[in-house]
C-alpha cells in the first residue's frame, strides 16, 4: 500500500478514535450525572458506551499494525552499531577501567597479579579489547547482522499482532 494511502487511512482512523473518545467522555459524564441523581443510566448512554467499545475494538488493530509498520521502517534505516561505537568512544576511559577490574576479578586470571608489570598488561588487554570491539562495530557485516536481527524480530512481532487479530 502506498505511503499516502497509509497516511490518509491512519488520519481517518485517528479521527474516528478521537470521536469515540469524546463520545465516551460525554457518556461517562452523563452517566455520572444520572447516577448522582439516583436515575438509571439512559439508553442513549448505554448505546454510546457499547458503540464506542466496538469501534475501539475494530480500530485498534489496524492502528497498531500501521504504527508498527512505521516504526519498523524507521528502525530499519538506523545505524545502531555506529551509535554503540560512539557511546563506547565517549566512555572509553570508564570502559577500560571496567574491563581491567573484571580481568582482575576473574578467577581464571587471578594469578596474573603475580607477574611483574601486571597492571600494564591488564591495561593493554583492556585497551586491546576495546579496540577490537570498536573495529567489530565499524565493520559493515555487524551493521548487516543488526539489520537482520531487527528484520526478523519485527517480522515476528507483526506476525504475532496479526495472529492475535485472527
Amino acid at each position: 500500500m502506498p505511503v499516502a494511502a497509509n497516511h490518509s487511512a491512519l488520519v481517518l482512523t485517528l479521527w474516528i478514535v478521537a470521536a469515540v473518545i469524546v463520545l465516551a467522555i460525554v457518556a461517562g459524564v452523563l452517566g455520572r450525572l444520572f447516577l448522582q441523581r439516583g436515575l438509571r443510566e439512559p439508553f442513549v448512554v448505554r448505546l454510546i458506551n457499547r458503540a464506542s467499545d466496538r469501534v475501539v475494538d475494530v480500530v485498534k488493530r489496524p492502528i497498531t499494525i500501521a504504527v508498527l509498520d512505521e516504526v519498523a521502517a524507521v528502525l530499519q534505516t538506523g545505524h545502531y552499531t555506529r551509535n554503540i561505537s560512539a557511546a563506547l568512544l565517549e566512555n572509553r576511559e570508564e570502559i577500560k577501567q571496567m574491563v581491567a577490574e573484571k580481568i582482575k576479578e576473574d578467577p581464571a586470571t587471578g594469578r596474573i597479579n603475580y607477574l611483574p608489570f601486571h597492571d600494564r598488561m591488564i591495561e593493554q588487554a583492556s585497551a586491546t579489547a576495546l579496540r577490537v570491539i570498536l573495529a567489530v562495530l565499524a565493520d559493515p557485516r555487524t551493521d548487516e547482522l543488526v539489520a537482520d536481527m531487527l528484520r526478523d524480530n519485527l517480522t515476528q512481532i507483526r506476525q504475532a499482532v496479526r495472529e492475535q487479530r485472527d
